[in-house]
């Protein structure tokens, strides 16, 4: 509560959570990673976010979205000038897809990269992107070409301190306040040929894939804080005491209590199954294994679970829910983040829906 007053960066935690290697979970230990797979992955932001869900969105933002970006696409040079020092926590990472006129229409950015002397020229803003402030290192989606629509779009890595780049504003927000979350601003930002991320013109397909990873993560950082919440209406209704019994005695509540447990694993197994998919793809990087339709339904289904989740905790809570001596009320501004970060929800029910109509 004390960083999520003033909405304060929790920079002092940076360096701790590299040497525990959760700012690098998912990577080789040859580009300075913990080696492990999404299922560790998963667990370590659904136990970070169980407390406090500004952490856990630092470190899935840095982990899946930025990171993986460069380390999927990224050519050896880009891995290792830029990987190895974001999965120890040397660096944190932002990545940087979302405007003011694109957010669910994410394949026509305004942001645009020109060729110019051997290099490229940025133009455009950037909006809501996590990190943004504090970001060493930015993934930045642009368009190329806009005559070529989605295969004009294309991705560049751009460091902090580079001329013409610079963050914007800073967002005020309902929830999870201590991550910080920017505006960030190109004006004829020039950066070399060799920072272009993978293969011109193919930035949205491969934001695409990225974005498979970072449901995963946004569905834990959902469950996570539904579990929180969980755990402090438990608590509080087996303290609190009306007519001569605990609260937890009264059957309205327990099938509250029941409903909320019985969600919260539904979302867990949902998570882990997305999660064993993508370490399956992650084993073989060659293969066409593909997991957006389990990560879509995992990130929709845990972050409306959440939502209903924190509800309920301050339903228990009474007026204690509605005031800041209690989480309950934290909970319940954090979570609705995750039925709107990473795409919607209802752009979720239109990712399972076209899978399920292609194999139809």
């Amino acid at each position: 509560m004390e960083w999520d007053e003033p909405s304060q960066f929790p920079s002092e935690l940076i360096p701790k959570l590299g040497e525990l290697g959760f700012l690098g979970v998912i990577f080789p230990e040859k580009y300075g990673g913990a080696g492990m797979g999404y299922i560790e992955y998963a667990i370590v932001i659904e136990e970070l976010s169980r407390v406090d869900g500004s952490v856990g969105i630092i470190v899935a933002s840095h982990n899946s979205l930025c990171t993986n970006h460069l380390y999927k696409f990224g050519s050896e040079d880009q891995k290792r000038k830029y990987v190895a020092p974001l999965a120890q926590g040397k660096k944190i990472g932002c990545w940087a897809l979302t405007e003011p006129e694109a957010g669910s229409d994410a394949g026509h950015p305004r942001t645009v990269a020109v060729k110019k002397d051997g290099g490229w020229v940025l133009n455009g803003a950037k909006t809501f992107i996590t990190n943004g402030r504090y970001a060493d290192v930015a993934v930045v989606v642009a368009t190329t070409d806009a005559s070529k629509e989605h295969h004009g779009v294309s991705a560049f890595v751009v460091e902090k301190g580079t001329p013409g780049f610079r963050p914007g504003k800073k967002e005020n927000k309902l929830g999870l306040r201590a991550s910080d979350t920017s505006e960030l601003i190109f004006t004829d930002c020039r950066v070399p040929a060799e920072n272009l991320v993978g293969t011109e013109g193919n930035g949205f397909i491969n934001s695409l894939q990225i974005l498979d990873g970072g449901r995963i993560s946004i569905a834990a950082l959902g469950l996570g804080m539904a579990q929180g919440a969980y755990e402090s209406a438990l608590r509080y209704a087996k303290e609190r005491k009306q007519f001569g019994k605990a609260i937890s005695e009264f059957q309205a509540i327990q099938f509250k209590l029941a409903d909320m447990a019985m969600e919260i694993d539904a979302a867990r197994l949902l998570i882990y199954q997305a999660a064993w998919l993508a370490d399956r793809a992650l084993a073989s990087p060659d293969s066409h294994a593909r997991f957006s339709r389990e990560a879509s339904m995992a990130k929709l289904y845990a972050g409306e679970v959440a939502v209903r989740v924190a509800n309920e905790a301050v339903q228990i809570h009474g007026g204690y829910g509605f005031v800041k001596d209690y989480p309950a009320e934290k909970y319940y501004r954090d979570v609705k983040l995750c039925t709107i970060g990473e795409g919607t929800s209802e752009i979720q029910r239109l990712v399972i829906a076209r899978d399920l109509l292609r194999k139809v």
